[in-house]
C-alpha cells in the first residue's frame, strides 16, 4: 500500500471514530463503533451504534447510503471494529457487508469478544473482501479507549472498574467530625455525575449509606438511563428507608442472608445477592465476576477509605478518578484505608492517564499497573 492510501485510510478512520463518539451510553453492554463507506474518496453513507438491540454502525451506514441513493457496491468501508460474526440482538454486521458488495473494509481494531475474535475478517476474507486491521496503532489505541470497559470484559470477563474520590491536597475527604460538603467546586461535582453516567454501574458501600444515605444516582446530566446502583452490605444492615433505594434498580449483596431483611429489600423492588467468602465476608472477586456475567462494561465507585482500600488490596480496581482541590484540611479521613508497608517498594504502582482542570479543582486519573 503506497504513502498516499494510507493516509486516505488513516483520515476515513479517524471520521469513523468521530462517529463512533456520537453512539450514546445506551448501546452498552455493546461496545460504541463509527462506519464510513467510502467511493472515490467521497463519504456515501455514515453510521454508528444505536441503542442496544437496534442497528449497528455498519448496518447504519448502509441504510444511510441507501437514503442517498448511493450504490455501495466496490466501495471501502472503514470501521472502527471489526464486525461481529454472530447473531446477538441483531444479524452479523460481516454479513450485511459481504451481501452489500463491498470491495475493501479496514477496521481500526479486532473485536476481543471470543464470539468474533477475527471470525468477521475471516468471513469477509473468505467472500473475496479486501481486509485491513489494526495497520495504525494510535487509532487502535483510541477505538479501544472508547470501549475500555468492553474490552475489559470480554477479555477478563470483569468489568472495568474506576474509583472516585474527592480530597484536599494533603488527601483529606472529610473533616473528622465527618463533614465533607463541599471540598471541591460545583465543577468538580458536576463532572463526577458525567463519569457516574457513562457508568453501567454505581457501586457503594453501607458505611457510606449509613453515614451519607446517599442517592447515588446521576443528576444534572441529560441520560437516557440510570446506571444500576450497588451497595455492598455483609449483614444486610442497610435501611428500608435508604434513598439508594429509591427511584431506580438497585442491587445489594451480602454475605448472610438475613432472610425476613432480604423479603423486606426485595418489596422495595432491590435485589438481594449472597456472595460469601471463605471468611464469611463478601466475595469481592466473585462480586466482579458476577458482574462482568451481567454484562456491566464500566462499574463505577464512589465509596469510603474502608471498602476503597479493601477493593485495592483485592486487585478489583483498575483506574483511579481523583478530584483534587487546592485546600488543606489537616487531620480528617483519607481516600484508602491500605496496609501499613514497610518498604516504599511495596507500594502500589500507578501511572497518570490524564490530568485536567475542572473549575478551580485537578481532576487526575491514574491506571494500576498489572
Amino acid at each position: 500500500m503506497s504513502y498516499v492510501d494510507k493516509q486516505t485510510d488513516r483520515h476515513w478512520l479517524e471520521v469513523a471514530l468521530d462517529l463512533a463518539s456520537r453512539a450514546t451510553i445506551e448501546t452498552s453492554p455493546n461496545p460504541k463503533v463509527g462506519c464510513v463507506i467510502v467511493r472515490d474518496g467521497v463519504a456515501i453513507g455514515r453510521g454508528w451504534t444505536q441503542p442496544v438491540g437496534q442497528a449497528h454502525a455498519e448496518v447504519q451506514a448502509l441504510r444511510d447510503a441507501a437514503a442517498n441513493g448511493m450504490d455501495v457496491r466496490g466501495a471501502t468501508a472503514y470501521v472502527t471494529l471489526e464486525p461481529c460474526s454472530h447473531f446477538g440482538r441483531t444479524p452479523p454486521c460481516a454479513n450485511a457487508l459481504v451481501d452489500a458488495g463491498l470491495a475493501r473494509v479496514v477496521a481500526a481494531i479486532g473485536d476481543a469478544n471470543p464470539q468474533v475474535a477475527g471470525r468477521g475478517l475471516a468471513i469477509l476474507q473468505a467472500a473475496g473482501i479486501d481486509v485491513e486491521c489494526a495497520t495504525h496503532a494510535d487509532l487502535a489505541n483510541r477505538a479501544r479507549e472508547m470501549n475500555i470497559g468492553f474490552f475489559t470484559r470480554v477479555e477478563t470477563g470483569k468489568p472495568w472498574v474506576r474509583m472516585k474520590a474527592a480530597a484536599s491536597l494533603d488527601g483529606k475527604t472529610a473533616l473528622p467530625n465527618g463533614q465533607s460538603q463541599w471540598i471541591t467546586g460545583a465543577q468538580a461535582r458536576q463532572d463526577g455525575h458525567v463519569w457516574r453516567a457513562r457508568a453501567d454501574a454505581i457501586l457503594t458501600g453501607i458505611g457510606t449509606v449509613l453515614a451519607d444515605d446517599p442517592l447515588l444516582n446521576v443528576r444534572g446530566i441529560d441520560t437516557p438511563r440510570q446506571p444500576l446502583r450497588i451497595v455492598l452490605d455483609s449483614h444486610l444492615r442497610i435501611p428500608v428507608s435508604a434513598k439508594i433505594l429509591q427511584g431506580g434498580s438497585a442491587l445489594v449483596i451480602c454475605a448472610v442472608d438475613e432472610l425476613p431483611k432480604r423479603l423486606a429489600l426485595e418489596a422495595l423492588g432491590a435485589e438481594v445477592l449472597c456472595l460469601p467468602d471463605s471468611s464469611g465476608r463478601i466475595s469481592l472477586s466473585s462480586l466482579m465476576l458476577e458482574l462482568g456475567r451481567r454484562q456491566i462494561n464500566e462499574l463505577h465507585v464512589e465509596a469510603g477509605a474502608t471498602l476503597n482500600g479493601a477493593l485495592i488490596a483485592a486487585g478489583c480496581v483498575d483506574e483511579l478518578l481523583v478530584y483534587l482541590a487546592p485546600k488543606l484540611l489537616g487531620e480528617g479521613a483519607g481516600m484508602f484505608a491500605l496496609p501499613v508497608l514497610t518498604h516504599v517498594d511495596q507500594a502500589s504502582q500507578l501511572m497518570f492517564h490524564d490530568v485536567a482542570k475542572v473549575g478551580g479543582d485537578v481532576r487526575l486519573l491514574a491506571r494500576f499497573r498489572k
